[in-house]
């Protein structure tokens, strides 16, 4: 089992480590986008780019290295000259640049001079709260939806909630946000039309939270519903809880110690699926919302081309993906004994 953990866990940071040099090196390739901002600023940058290794700096004019990317203006009658560094040398440095000094770059336009990681890093903080109150709300009220559907089945209850559940899990999140906005934020008035700031009192920063996670959950919820309802309905039709049945337990009794337990073991390693898609969710509620978290400074950076963040940003998702793939395969260990993940025959 610590083999085969260790093997999944080597694999997932070469996946990742794959997944980003492909990206980086597709990045580089397309044409070079300027940074904003005055000379000042600019020269900042590409002294920043020149001591990571993307660039090249000289003195003089150097024509045979192709396209002159900016040229600072004269200090005391000396310009410098900036060329982009071959793309597989810059993906060299930038390895290095990680490995040694954990150095992401600096952004270029959405805050220039200012280190990708620690724009990341104020912004992380947002949307892992959004998540985790997602995953709070969405798997109780699913599995809660989906024990009454299958205790009353195929009575009326449970095709209003079967129905209901068909009408809902077709709807994207950011159909669903629009129309809540709408009716609670501008109709009703009852919840903030976009996300408060932080100088707002707390009953508002709290209820900011309410639109964007009942509109990202409400997806989960359907499909615990559904997921509860078919795994209680197999379990509450099988021989061993007929037997129990038999021998004076009541019905109540069968269905909390025996089905409802059976039933629900395998709800773990499906909270930890749609962990992994709640992540993808987010970066669409996020921008329309108005979060600042880093689903919508993943969308803000490919608009405005600011590549060192968006590296940054693809880096944790991509890791938090493939490491909760890897904790979904060890959970049937754990939760059904009879499965030994990596054993031999």
């Amino acid at each position: 089992m610590g083999k085969y953990v260790l093997k999944r866990i080597v694999l997932a940071f070469m996946m990742a480590f794959i997944i980003l040099s492909v990206t980086f090196i597709l990045v580089k390739l397309l044409p070079f986008e300027r940074p904003i901002g005055g000379d000042a600023q600019q020269i900042a940058y590409f002294d920043k780019q020149f001591h990571l290794g993307y660039v090249f700096r000289f003195n003089v004019e150097k024509p045979e290295l192709g396209r002159l990317l900016y040229k600072s203006p004269a200090d005391h009658g000396v310009s410098n000259y900036y060329y982009q560094v071959p793309v597989f040398q810059q993906y060299g440095n930038w390895l290095r640049n990680i490995i040694t000094k954990w150095d992401w770059g600096v952004s270029k336009t959405y805050m220039p001079n200012v280190a990708a990681s620690t724009i990341i890093m104020k912004r992380i903080g947002y949307t892992i709260r959004l998540n985790i109150f997602a995953v709070l709300f969405s798997v109780p009220t699913g599995i809660l939806l989906g024990i009454w559907a299958a205790l009353k089945k195929n009575k009326i209850t449970d095709h209003i909630i079967s129905t209901m559940v068909m009408v809902f899990i077709s709807i994207p999140s950011f159909v669903l946000i629009s129309f809540v906005i709408r009716i609670f934020g501008y109709d009703l008035q009852w919840l903030p039309t976009s996300w408060p700031p932080d100088s707002a009192s707390w009953g508002v920063r709290a209820s900011g939270y309410i639109i964007p996670v009942f509109c990202l959950s409400f997806g989960s919820v359907c499909y615990y519903c559904r997921y509860i309802r078919a795994e209680l309905c197999e379990v509450m039709e099988s021989e061993y809880l007929l037997l129990a049945r038999t021998k004076g337990l009541t019905r109540r009794q069968a269905i909390v110690r025996h089905a409802l337990k059976n039933a629900l073991v395998p709800i773990f390693p499906v909270m930890l699926s749609e962990f992994i898609g709640l992540l993808g969710g987010s970066m669409v509620l996020e921008q329309l919302y108005g979060i600042p978290g880093i689903g919508k400074l993943f969308v803000l950076s490919l608009g405005y081309k600011d590549y060192d963040i968006l590296f940054v940003d693809m880096a944790i998702f991509t890791t938090m993906s493939l490491l909760f793939g890897i904790l979904v395969d060890l959970s049937y260990g754990f939760i059904d004994p009879r499965i030994r993940m990596g054993a031999k025959k």
